[in-house]
């Protein structure tokens, strides 16, 4: 039976000449890309894991370092600006991982720059802020993430709403546009507790003077002193600073209070829910104060976890996923914010808490799969990897 590509062909004008040619040149050309040289170009741009060198570090004197890392071969996976990466780290016997944005330029091929802010018993940050030096080796996945600009429908007007270190995707992406001159025009409101803390705030200063296509707000929220504006990113200080904000695709990157607040003011502005583009940035630390958290509850309690037959101590405030790394047990991972999936495992029995952020499939939640990464227990349970 001949397929539909064939049926239609034959019904138009020159249709049967077409296909005798076709059938001509399947028989004389022979040049035909093999399935392993496809592999190869596709492990080439999308590999499982790229070796990394730590180059240079660069000390913000802000609470955060810079970091660049090279690789060993030379070659470094091309990525859109706005794109993360997840680095491994083996921490005390601990084999964990953790997703930064990268704020380097896609066009800027001879490293991944990461920025790397400090947080108050962080576990990987405190590690690299304080243990990590220069010739130290990791590993990567290689670039992933959907929070970049989407030529095809987005807007070449963008409203950046970034909040403490969520700053840094939007340094790439401003790296690329002003850098490369591209036809875009750009405003960004950047929340910082105070200026003294503010991440690359000299730096997006000096962009905004020599670039008339791009506009830069710090609002700090810690600092009456302050002479520029203050208070949170609400739809009044969107309005008044960019009143234009319609004609705009916002782009929302930060800790996740500020995420929410701010999806929500521009969707009470009127602005539909395509035009807002959000990078979900994990979940937050605290998350027994989150909405929905079981009232009943504290945090500090330790659950049975049970896995093909063998039983593990698992803390209410611990995701599955880091107890999970903390007993060695090895589960695939990328984003660490419930958005790739990869971290899926089936709950067998018990109760779990989802996060805030978790892009659930339908069928993952017919047959019992939730993210480690944003599923907490609370009761005994059982799940298979």
């Amino acid at each position: 039976m001949a397929d539909i590509k064939t049926t239609l062909l034959s019904t138009l004008e020159n249709g049967k000449e077409t296909l005798n040619n076709i059938k001509t040149l399947r028989r004389l050309n022979r040049d035909i890309i093999s399935t392993e040289c496809v592999h190869k170009a596709s492990d080439r741009l999308h590999p499982k894991g790229i070796k990394l060198v730590l180059n240079e570090i660069i000390d913000t004197k802000k609470e955060a370092k810079i970091f660049r890392f090279t690789s060993p071969t030379g070659y470094l996976p091309p990525f859109e600006a706005g794109q993360y990466i997840n680095i491994f780290i083996n921490i005390d016997g601990v084999l964990t991982s953790r997703p930064y944005s990268l704020s380097s330029s896609p066009k800027e091929r001879a490293y991944y720059e990461i920025t790397v802010a400090g947080i108050k018993d962080g576990f990987v940050s405190t590690y690299l802020l304080n243990e990590a030096k220069v010739g130290d080796e990791f590993v990567c996945n290689g670039p992933n993430g959907v929070f970049h600009y989407q030529p095809v429908f987005h807007k070449k007007k963008s409203l950046f709403l970034a909040g403490g270190s969520g700053i840094t995707p939007f340094i790439s992406m401003l790296r690329e546009i002003l850098e490369s001159r591209m036809d875009r025009d750009i405003v960004m409101l950047y929340g910082a507790r105070n200026e003294k803390i503010a991440l690359y705030h000299e730096y997006l200063k000096s962009l905004s003077e020599k670039f008339s296509n791009f506009k830069y707000y710090l609002v700090v929220s810690n600092d009456d002193s302050y002479n520029g504006p203050k208070g949170f990113i609400d739809k009044k200080l969107i309005t008044s600073l960019v009143p234009d904000y319609m004609e705009r695709t916002s782009y929302i990157c930060g800790p996740q209070i500020m995420n929410d607040f701010c999806y929500n003011e521009l969707i009470r502005l009127g602005l539909p829910i395509k035009q807002v583009r959000r990078e979900m940035f994990g979940t937050r630390r605290d998350i027994c104060n989150e909405e929905g958290w079981p009232s009943g509850i504290k945090g500090d309690e330790v659950f049975k976890l049970t896995i093909n037959g063998k039983s593990y101590a698992a803390k209410a405030s611990e995701s599955l996923l880091t107890t999970l790394e903390r007993h060695g047990i090895r589960v695939n991972v990328c984003c660490r914010s419930g958005e790739c999936s990869l971290c899926r495992v089936k709950l067998v029995s018990g109760n779990v808490y989802l996060a805030k952020g978790a892009l659930m499939r339908a069928c993952d939640s017919k047959y019992g799969y939730i993210h480690s990464c944003k599923a907490y227990p609370i009761s005994d349970l059982e799940i298979k990897l």
